[in-house]
């Protein structure tokens, strides 16, 4: 994959996140994640030493708040940041054409996935259908719930797991997988094996 910044560039767009106010290492990554719309994050590997190589040439100074350290522009970085508009301006520019590949990227991804996850479904379901054809009649005396309606129902078990997974992947791509989602995720699941076990009871 490309390099989603070119040389020097996320060097000049770290001034320009700080240029907003003073922010710790976190909200400086999670401001260049949200600007990408999820679809890239950077290390913390990247964006500390930039930073630290930052504070070296002056153009960054750090205070302390509790054991975060925070990150704020001098003077003399907003004076480069105020030189180099034209510069940052193409920087943008190039963002916007990376979220637009990186998003194509995805897409792409999830749609070869959901591609690979219809032919194992399919395949899955001849091999149900294989096997029911040639399990033997049950004796009216097998209990209830074994042979070919067991294979059907775990089948259909899979079917729905397999669905599930893929909205799933779906929704990471788009960074809506978060901890409302998640519970709401787990509500509709417990509403879903409460609404299974009052069906064999009725």
């Amino acid at each position: 994959m490309p390099p989603v910044f070119a040389h020097g560039a996320l060097r000049l767009y770290l001034l320009a996140v700080l240029e907003q106010g003073p922010q710790h290492g976190y909200e400086i990554i999670r401001a260049l994640t949200d600007r990408f719309g999820g679809t890239y994050s950077p290390s913390a590997g990247t964006v500390y030493p930039r930073l630290a190589k930052l504070q070296e040439e002056g153009l960054l100074e750090t205070t302390m708040d509790g054991r975060r350290t925070i990150y704020s522009l001098t003077d003399a970085g907003r004076a480069e940041l105020e030189l180099r508009q034209n510069e940052l301006k193409e920087v943008q520019a190039n963002i916007t054409s990376s979220v637009r590949r990186l998003a194509d990227e995805i897409r792409n991804e999830v749609q070869d996935n959901m591609r690979t996850l219809r032919a194992e479904l399919a395949a899955s379901a001849e091999t149900a259908r294989t096997a029911a054809r040639q399990a033997p009649a049950a004796p009216r005396s097998q209990p209830a719930g074994t042979g070919a309606p067991l294979q059907q129902a775990e089948f259909l078990l899979k079917q729905f797991r397999d669905e599930l997974r893929v909205e799933l992947r779906v929704q990471s791509a788009k960074n809506k997988l978060d901890e409302n989602a998640l519970a709401a995720f787990q509500a509709a699941l417990d509403h879903a094996t409460a609404a299974v076990k009052g069906a064999f009871k009725a």
